[in-house]
């Protein structure tokens, strides 16, 4: 009866994440604003030639993404504990750990899932051929899923820390870079008309090692508080 009865919590603490994005969607919105805003910048900053523009889309793509899927990082455990519910959710039943996987899941949902979405956009702005839009789309669900799990590590971590907005993008954007070169490399090489899928299959094996080693790390820190 435990299996069961920690799978439904564990649905529920994801149920809650939906909902209050749902309630609340300015961070979702946000996120999704910081990710164009920033990738319709570039041709600014580096001229509107279509070739450099180009060059530049793979490594611009996913740092754009992952920065704004960084936004909402901060407050995934903050709000819980300052309004006493994430000492509710630890008397849930749920392991820690459990809790840790839910929030990520929630977090990639509500912010990576949205971000997917605005990229062929943000594609567009960048002059990213459309060859490349589904090496895109495939290494940007795998980076921000890592990235997901990554914050939610990094959030727990640095929880009641002062500055802990500070501290959490220096304690997880340097854990990310690899992420970022193998995304990037993916959308390179099918730019080129070559074959993304060593790439993808890298950044598969880093969400591999990230789905069981975030949540214990996050779950670790949470026993901590």
């Amino acid at each position: 009866m435990a299996a069961p009865s920690a799978i439904g919590a564990f649905r529920a603490v994801l149920g809650r994440e939906l909902r209050l994005a749902l309630r609340h969607p300015a961070d979702t919105l946000a996120a999704v604003l910081f990710f164009v805003l920033v990738c319709a910048l570039f041709p600014f900053g580096v001229g509107p030639a279509p070739e450099a523009l180009a060059r530049l889309a793979p490594g611009a793509l996913l740092a754009a993404a992952l920065l704004a899927a960084l936004l909402p990082l901060d407050r995934l455990f903050g709000a819980d504990a300052e309004d006493g519910s994430l000492d509710q959710l630890l008397l849930s039943g749920l392991p820690p750990a459990g809790i840790a996987a839910a929030k990520a899941l929630g977090h990639w949902l509500t912010t990576g899932l949205p971000l997917l979405v605005a990229t062929p956009v943000a594609a567009a702005l960048l002059n990213l051929p459309m060859a490349a839009w589904g090496a895109a789309l495939a290494a940007l669900g795998l980076a921000t899923a890592i990235l997901s799990l990554l914050g939610t590590a990094g959030a727990a971590l640095t929880l009641g820390a002062r500055r802990g907005g500070v501290l959490l993008p220096l304690l997880v954007l340097p854990l990310a870079i690899p992420a970022v070169i193998f995304g990037a490399a993916a959308i390179e090489a099918a730019a080129a008309d070559l074959s993304p899928t060593p790439f993808l299959l890298l950044l598969g094996a880093g969400l591999s090692l990230a789905v069981p080693l975030a949540p214990l790390a996050a779950g670790a820190a949470l026993r901590a508080e």
